[in-house]
């Protein structure tokens, strides 16, 4: 083979897998924005199940022509849009999307005066969607800049609220929060830059704006569990009352209780179709939340309680009541279906029991009417060999009128049991022919 030389161009095409470049997407499917230090970064999550790719995409492309930049490519779930003089990160998942604004913060500006969210044209956040999750409002600052202690921090930035915090990054920096929604429905976050750089900031924000994301959708199961609480409890007594009217029920009332527990059956399956999604997405909403929360590499601040404390304590009881309330219904469900079955056993040996008297009083009708065919034969061998032998008597007297010496009283009284004995062996041979015939149908 030719050997390659330096100013030889390599060139080598690989034949892809027909999902290989869609892989390699999804790779950088969940970007994270870069902050400057000191910054202000503005979150918004919200639902959107009433809302298309193709309309989220439009509203996108819409901020983007206004500062003629292009728009964001047919099936994309994230864009980036650089502005200049701020940064905008849009990611779509599965049942809710995110808009993170970031941005410089001017020198000497007061905390939170004039959040990131602020560059965006006043027109089209007005277009924003609603069913808003997270609203989110973020500084980002090197720590020499923050007062000295706790009390003034929380008094500058937070109002004087109880603050919740920790070091995250394995001491690369520290975030705080009051986790209370100002005048405008936003929640504040400072987080102290010691050593993290714009991309470590912005991936530990993204953390946290991904556990207020993921602890919001997760937190929407516990008042559906609430609410289908007295409805499992009416089903459960139900259930009770009709199991024990079950073992002492009259054959009359079966059909009835059959019935009612097929409604209480149905009931169980529509609100286990009503709820199974939300309780199983909370499920998995929580272990990401877990997740994120691991990724901060929390240390404890003395005298604050830390995120995961914080956050996991309220969290986690409710999620273990939904997974109770869950739990109760497949168990009602199971237990109706077992009831359901026993009734029905119960019934289909009622109507066993009803098949085998009639079958009996069938047999025994069978046998009747077989008593009744064998003495309808004997009589119709008597009418019959009475017919036969008066022709035969006729024929004799017109033997005897054609001159044969016969003796016809003689001769009929002769002829008689001979025609009985014919008669009675005909019947039999039919009768057999008739049995022989009716057994090789059931056979086949």
């Amino acid at each position: 083979m030719p050997s390659t030389t330096a100013s030889t161009r390599f060139e080598f095409r690989v034949r892809e897998h027909s999902q290989r470049r869609a892989m390699a997407r999804e790779t950088h499917a969940s970007p994270y924005p870069h902050l400057p230090t000191p910054g202000r970064i503005s979150h918004l999550a919200y639902l959107n199940h009433h809302l298309s790719l193709a309309n989220e995409q439009w509203l996108i492309g819409q901020l983007a022509r206004h500062y003629g930049q292009s728009s964001p490519e047919p099936h994309a779930n994230h864009f980036t849009l650089d502005l200049g003089h701020c940064r905008l990160l849009w990611m779509r998942y599965s049942e809710f999307s995110s808009l993170s604004v970031s941005a410089a913060l001017p020198e000497g500006e007061v905390p939170f005066a004039c959040p990131a969210l602020a560059e965006l044209p006043a027109d089209w956040l007005g277009q924003l969607p609603g069913n808003t999750l997270v609203a989110i409002h973020a500084l980002v600052l090197p720590h020499t800049a923050l007062p000295p202690t706790l009390p003034l921090l929380a008094r500058h930035y937070f109002a004087g609220n109880e603050l919740i915090g920790a070091e995250i990054g394995d001491g690369a920096g520290r975030v705080y929060s009051d986790f209370q929604q100002d005048e405008n429905g936003f929640v504040r976050y400072l987080l102290a830059d010691r050593f993290m750089g714009r991309r470590q900031a912005g991936r530990m924000l993204q953390r946290l704006f991904d556990i207020e994301s993921y602890r919001s959708l997760a937190m929407l199961a516990p008042p559906l569990a609430d609410s289908i609480a007295p409805e499992l409890m009416a089903a459960d007594r139900e259930l009770a009352e009709l199991t024990s009217s079950i073992s002492h029920a009259r054959a009359a009332d079966e059909p009835q209780l059959l019935d009612r527990l097929t409604q209480l059956s149905a009931q169980i399956e529509s609100a286990l179709s009503q709820t199974d999604y939300r309780f199983s997405a909370s499920h998995a909403y929580y272990e990401i939340v877990l997740r994120r929360l691991g990724e901060l590499r929390e240390f404890r601040i003395q005298g604050l309680q830390p995120f995961t404390q914080f956050l996991t304590r309220r969290l986690t009881p409710a999620l273990e009541h939904c997974q109770v309330v869950a739990r109760r219904q497949r168990e009602l469900a199971e237990r109706v279906s077992r009831a359901t079955l026993l009734l029905r056993t119960r019934v289909d040996v009622t109507l066993e029991q009803q098949n085998q008297g009639i079958l009996s009083a069938m047999s025994q009708r069978a046998d009747l009417q077989l008593r009744l065919q064998e003495t309808v034969e004997g009589l119709s061998v008597a009418a019959i060999s009475y017919y036969v032998i008066g022709l035969l008597v006729y024929g004799l007297k017109g033997l005897k009128a054609a001159g044969v010496h016969l003796n016809v009283e003689l001769s009929s009284a002769l002829l008689i049991p001979v025609v009985v004995g014919v008669l009675v062996l005909g019947m039999r041979r039919v009768r057999r022919l008739v049995h022989h015939s009716s057994s090789s149908d059931t056979h086949c």
